[in-house]
C-alpha cells in the first residue's frame, strides 16, 4: 500500500463540485479583486472565528507582519521593542517580528505539548517587552488562562499565529483566532482551511486596528489615490476567497475526520521508541511523534510506502539567516527538531491507510 502524506488532489475532490461552481461564478463575473466573493468570505470567516473583523490578505506571513506594522503605526509598538515567541515555531512567526525591526525573544516549548511553556514567560519579560506572539503549533491550542493573566498584568499585546489551527477551540464557545488582540491566519493549500494558492487573513475585534491593516494591505490607502501609510499590496483574490468560502462550510467535518484518525493513532500505536503527543484540544493540522531513531523510522516508513514529513528539521535560531543566534542553546527546541516526525493525518485518509500506518509503526 502507498500512503501519501497530504494528497491535495484527493482533499480537493471531496468538495470538487462546489469548488468548480464557485470558481466558475467568479470567472464569469469579470471581477477578480476586492469583490463580492472576498467580502462574503471575510464576513463568514469572522462569524466562524467569533470576531468583528476579518481582513483578507495575500498570505499568512503578510498577516503577521501587517498586525505588527499596524501596532507600530498606532504607536503601541516601536523599533527595538521585544516580542516573545516560541523558539520551535515555523520561521514565518519570527520573520514577521524582525521584518518590523522588533526583537524576538525565543521561549522554549513544553516537550509534552510542543507549545510555548507558559511557566517560562514571566522570566523572559523585560522593560522592553511589549507583546507575546502565541503560535498554535501543529493545530493545538497554545492559549492558557495563565497567559491571559500574564498579558493583562504586564500590559502585553497578545497576537495569535493561527496559521495551523483553523477551527480549533479553547473552550466550547471560543476558538483560536479570537483569543488575543489580533490573529493571523494562513490559507496555504496544505492547511486545514486551504486555498488553491496563497492566501491569508487577520481577525480582530479592534475597529481601529482592522482599518489600519486594511489600508496597509492596500498600498497604505483608505481612499483611492490617497495614501495615509507607506503600505504594500497584499490581497486575497476573488478566486481564492470563493474556494475558501466553500471549504469553510466543511471545515468542522473535515477537522472531525482528522481528530478521528489522530485518536486512532493515540489508541493503537504502541512502541517503546515512539513518543506520541498528549491528547489535547487540537485540529491536528500535523500529527507529530518523537523518536530518537527518527531518520531510521522515516526511511523504514518510506520503504514501505508511507510518506512522512519533518516539522521542522532546523529551528529558527540555527538558521543561517539568523546567524547571530546560532550560539544559543535551546535544548527542548533542539530535541524536538531532532526527533519530530509527522504522520499522515488528513480528512481524505481512509481507515485502511490508518491501519497500515499503525501496523508499520508497531512493527518497527
Amino acid at each position: 500500500m502507498t500512503v501519501p502524506y497530504l494528497p491535495l488532489n484527493r482533499i480537493t475532490a471531496m468538495h470538487a463540485d462546489e469548488i468548480h461552481q464557485a470558481v466558475g461564478h467568479v470567472v464569469n463575473s469579470g471581477w477578480y479583486l476586492h469583490g463580492e466573493a472576498t467580502a462574503r468570505f471575510e464576513q463568514h470567516y469572522a462569524d466562524y472565528i467569533g470576531t468583528k473583523h476579518c481582513i483578507g490578505v495575500a498570505n499568512g506571513l503578510d498577516a503577521l507582519t501587517l498586525i505588527l506594522r499596524a501596532y507600530m503605526e498606532r504607536g503601541l509598538l516601536h523599533e527595538g521593542d521585544e516580542v516573545m515567541v516560541p523558539a520551535n515555531t515555523f520561521i514565518a512567526s519570527v520573520l514577521a517580528i524582525t521584518d518590523n525591526r522588533l526583537v524576538p525573544v525565543l521561549v522554549e516549548p513544553r516537550l509534552d505539548t510542543f507549545q510555548i511553556d507558559d511557566s517560562l514567560l514571566e522570566q523572559a519579560i523585560t522593560p522592553k517587552t511589549r507583546a507575546l506572539m502565541l503560535v498554535h503549533l501543529y493545530g493545538r491550542c497554545a492559549y492558557t488562562e495563565h497567559i491571559a493573566t500574564l498579558c493583562q498584568r504586564h500590559h502585553l499585546l497578545l497576537i495569535e499565529d493561527n496559521a495551523q489551527a483553523h477551527g480549533c477551540h479553547f473552550s466550547p464557545s471560543k476558538r483560536t483566532g479570537a483569543l488575543g488582540n489580533a490573529a493571523a491566519h494562513s490559507f496555504y493549500p496544505g492547511k486545514n482551511l486551504g486555498a488553491l494558492g496563497d492566501g491569508g487573513a487577520v481577525t480582530t475585534n479592534d475597529d481601529e486596528l482592522a482599518a489600519i491593516i486594511r489600508s496597509l494591505a492596500n498600498y497604505g490607502s483608505r481612499q483611492k489615490y490617497v495614501f495615509d501609510y507607506c503600505g504594500r499590496n497584499s490581497r486575497l483574490d476573488e478566486l481564492q476567497a470563493a474556494v475558501l468560502d466553500v471549504k469553510l462550510c466543511h471545515l468542522d467535518t473535515d477537522n472531525a475526520r482528522r481528530q478521528k484518525i489522530a485518536t486512532y493513532y493515540l489508541d493503537k500505536v504502541q512502541h517503546p521508541e515512539i513518543t506520541l503527543p498528549t491528547p489535547s484540544e487540537s485540529v491536528y493540522h500535523i500529527f507529530p511523534i518523537l523518536s530518537t531513531r527518527r531518520d531510521e523510522l522515516q526511511q523504514y516508513l518510506a520503504d514501505n510506502g508511507v510518506q512522512t514529513m519533518i516539522h521542522y528539521p532546523i529551528p529558527p535560531h540555527q538558521q543561517r539567516c539568523y546567524a547571530a543566534w546560532n550560539h544559543l542553546s535551546l535544548p527542548v527546541t533542539e530535541l524536538i527538531h531532532r526527533q519530530e516526525l509527522s504522520l499522515p493525518c488528513h480528512p481524505a485518509m481512509t481507515q485502511d491507510e490508518a491501519n497500515y500506518v499503525v501496523t508499520l509503526l508497531n512493527r518497527f
